[in-house]
């Protein structure tokens, strides 16, 4: 029995390689697609994506061990290459160690991502439970890609003045929603494990309500919500927004994966992306960047 493997994948993706690069990396994305079946939930207790930091979660399935994963992220060229080291844990014992390369490469109007896994066993043969692992979740994530919306605006104004902006309570509905809407609040409390429910009123008065639920708040960094058709209703979509500084304007990246491919392929239809730009550039104005 061999200890050591290096095993290759690769998957044709209906998405562009900026949108796949966000579905890989992205926290609030990983957490859609991770898990290798249904009947598998994965709970992540860390999610740091950046050179140096680290992402550990729990594979919990009902009459088996709980899995740790403790990743730590070495390289992050975006859109190009990511590499990160993993070592898999079971009952105390460390089972796995290994070393995974994701490449990203154009592919027409989609992308092709190669992914090289260099697998240490350490304790059995854990060749054929990454090769099946890996498949799953790589499969998953050609799903999510495909179903994700990935919205940037480049703000000329500091990160912590947008932040402020976005996670302040008496600001955020002043300028959510794109042109000619306006918010109408029942609760708000923009915190980890918070809500805001709300109606988006359009111009010519239709309601839309609304209900997000904050997942994750990492002060001027990002969020991650869930969005609900009106309060408690079904799943719209799992979203995040990330905030970048770089010489005093902000990047804001804000996407969302919708919960089935016929709803991405609906909002596009109706304009979400310009829509959604609409709804960054009243943030860029209200900030005093516009």
């Amino acid at each position: 029995m061999s200890r050591f493997a290096t095993l290759n994948f690769e998957r044709q993706v209906a998405a562009p390689v900026a949108t796949l690069w966000q579905a890989w990396t992205a926290p609030a994305a990983r957490a859609v697609w991770a898990a290798p079946v249904p009947s598998v939930a994965v709970e992540f207790l860390e999610a740091d994506t950046r050179v140096g930091g680290r992402e550990v979660s729990l594979c919990k399935a009902e009459g088996q061990p709980v899995i740790r994963c403790e990743c730590g992220w070495l390289e992050l060229q975006p859109g190009q290459r990511s590499v990160n080291h993993e070592v898999v844990w079971s009952e105390g014992v460390a089972r796995s160690a290994a070393l995974v390369t994701a490449d990203f490469l154009p592919d027409g109007v989609g992308s092709r991502l190669a992914v090289t896994v260099q697998l240490s066993s350490l304790e059995g043969d854990m060749e054929a439970s990454y090769r099946q692992g890996f498949d799953a979740g790589l499969d998953n994530l050609a799903g999510v890609a495909g179903r994700t919306m990935v919205l940037e605006r480049v703000i000329r104004a500091p990160r912590q003045v947008v932040w402020d902006a976005w996670m302040n309570p008496e600001t955020l509905p002043q300028w959510w929603g794109p042109e000619g809407f306006s918010c109408r609040t029942k609760r708000i409390d923009l915190r980890t494990g918070g809500e805001w429910v709300f109606d988006m009123i359009g111009p010519d008065g239709t309601v839309f309500p609304n209900h997000h639920l904050y997942g994750e708040v990492r002060a001027e960094e990002r969020l991650g919500y869930t969005l609900l058709w009106g309060e408690n209703g079904p799943k719209h979509a799992d979203a995040w927004a990330a905030f970048e500084e770089a010489d005093g304007t902000t990047t804001v990246t804000l996407g969302m994966v919708f919960s089935t491919g016929a709803e991405f392929q609906q909002a596009k239809g109706f304009g979400a992306v310009e829509l959604g730009l609409q709804t960054l550039g009243k943030l860029a104005r209200f900030v005093g960047a516009g």
